[in-house]
């Protein structure tokens, strides 16, 4: 390399990214206008603040730090202590718990951590099926988990389509598992921890709540707590949270004393690496944002959009999975509509309407396929959708999914949900919350 490269190649550290990269901005500007002009309906999708925004594309991406505050594996960490200090003293604020370990690089990496700290390979997991609600790091036969551990999975009741806490019981009774995990990925209602947390002391297991969906939730006081009841309790970020894409391990009174230093340890130097110091000053942001009061207020209206978009959905002919909705999410059975969860998906997505497909309890359909959707609300609760336009949603699902759209309709839900999109935030109401799109 020449002297002229090598000052070339310098100076490019003053350029921004349009100038350095042209084709990573056009991909990211692409993004950015199907951000805006899509309806994101995936349940696990959110929109952050201009400042968790801020946060994670800082300049602290430059700092290297391995270990904890005052434990550091390099110097220079006295402002990166101070921040993850700050963020671990908020998450314990904020979700009542004795420990927070704010350093996992995603809510999967910290359940990891968790099995790291109580179980040796071969040992039994029972958690949620898959196919009934549960998440992959919970024990697919095909991930990390399921190779390494005895896993065994719950289902929900074939009638009720929810958990049945005796039957659980009674499994656990029988396969006597070192630890039972509580959370799901797509499961409509309330869970019992207490309940799960009686279980795993009649057999002598550990606890794991994982709330990678509801915590923020329960952040804000509409769903109950597991901090509590589990011995563990982990969660992402970036859901309900409205954070990066990111985890967090909490741990109760009762069980801080016992596995605080063997949490730590497991996540560090246990699992992972070096810290992702962006990522913690993000979710130090995120954590002040949830103890709001207009963080209150967007979740109820969260609850509510989704409750009156389920009940909307019902009273057109769409079955939901249990019944109904407790939280942010529903699952919708397309069976008696004559598609499957695929084909649902690509129709959505031809008008901008994003979903996910989604198996549904003792589905007979290949996962890629799957005989339903899942449906959330979070997101555009976070833009601003209101009653009003939660009808207009339901109406455009129907119009696209309850029979073969022709041509006609297709353009006009296009053209409605181009409507939908460019109003958003132009007419203030009550029920909705003064959070402002990040790339608006």
């Amino acid at each position: 390399m020449t002297v002229s490269q090598d000052k070339t190649q310098l100076n490019n550290h003053g350029l921004g990214l349009n100038s350095v990269d042209p084709e990573v901005f056009a991909i990211i500007e692409r993004e950015n206008q199907r951000q805006k002009d899509n309806i994101e309906l995936i349940a696990s999708a959110n929109f952050v603040s201009r400042a968790v925004l801020e946060a994670t594309g800082s300049i602290l991406t430059n700092k290297v730090a391995e270990g904890y505050p005052g434990r550091r594996y390099f110097s220079g960490c006295e402002n990166i202590d101070e921040l993850e200090n700050l963020a671990i003293s908020r998450a314990k604020e904020l979700f009542g718990a004795a420990h927070a370990n704010l350093e996992p690089y995603t809510g999967s990496q910290a359940n990891h951590a968790v099995y790291l700290t109580v179980l040796k390979p071969g040992d039994r997991i029972l958690g949620m099926d898959l196919g009934h609600g549960g998440h992959l790091s919970h024990g697919a036969k095909f991930t990390m988990t399921g190779k390494i551990y005895d896993c065994h999975f719950y289902k929900v009741d074939p009638q009720t389509e929810r958990l049945d806490y005796d039957q659980i019981l009674a499994q656990a009774q029988e396969i006597r598992p070192k630890l039972i995990i509580a959370g799901a990925s797509s499961y409509p209602r309330i869970i019992d921890f207490q309940r799960f947390r009686e279980i795993a002391d009649q057999v002598g297991a550990y606890l794991l709540a994982d709330i990678a969906h509801i915590s923020g939730l329960v952040a804000a006081g509409l769903h109950p707590s597991p901090v509590p009841h589990a011995h563990f309790v982990t969660t992402s970020t970036q859901k309900t949270m409205r954070g990066p894409r990111s985890g967090m391990i909490l741990l109760g009174e009762h069980s801080a004393p016992e596995f605080a230093r063997k949490i730590d340890s497991a996540v560090f130097p246990g699992v992972q690496g070096a810290v992702h110091v962006h990522a913690i000053a993000a979710k130090a942001v995120m954590l002040k944002e949830a103890m709001s009061d207009s963080f209150a207020a967007y979740q109820r209206q969260n609850l509510e959009n989704s409750r009156i978009l389920a009940e909307d959905l019902k009273s057109r002919g769409f079955r939901l999975v249990s019944g109904g909705t407790d939280n942010h999410l529903m699952l919708l059975d397309l069976t008696e509509k004559g598609i499957t969860g695929k084909e649902a998906e690509d129709r959505l997505a031809s008008v901008r309407i994003t979903v996910n497909k989604n198996l549904l309890p003792y589905d007979s359909q290949k996962p890629t396929v799957c005989s339903g959707i899942r449906v959330g609300t979070s997101a555009i609760t976070s833009r601003g959708f209101g009653f009003e336009e939660i009808h207009c949603i339901a109406e455009l699902i129907d119009k696209m999914l309850s029979s073969e759209p022709t041509v006609n309709t297709i353009a006009k839900v296009q053209d409605e949900v181009s409507r939908l999109s460019k109003n958003l935030g132009l007419k203030p109401r009550p029920s909705r919350t003064a959070f402002k799109l990040t790339f608006s």
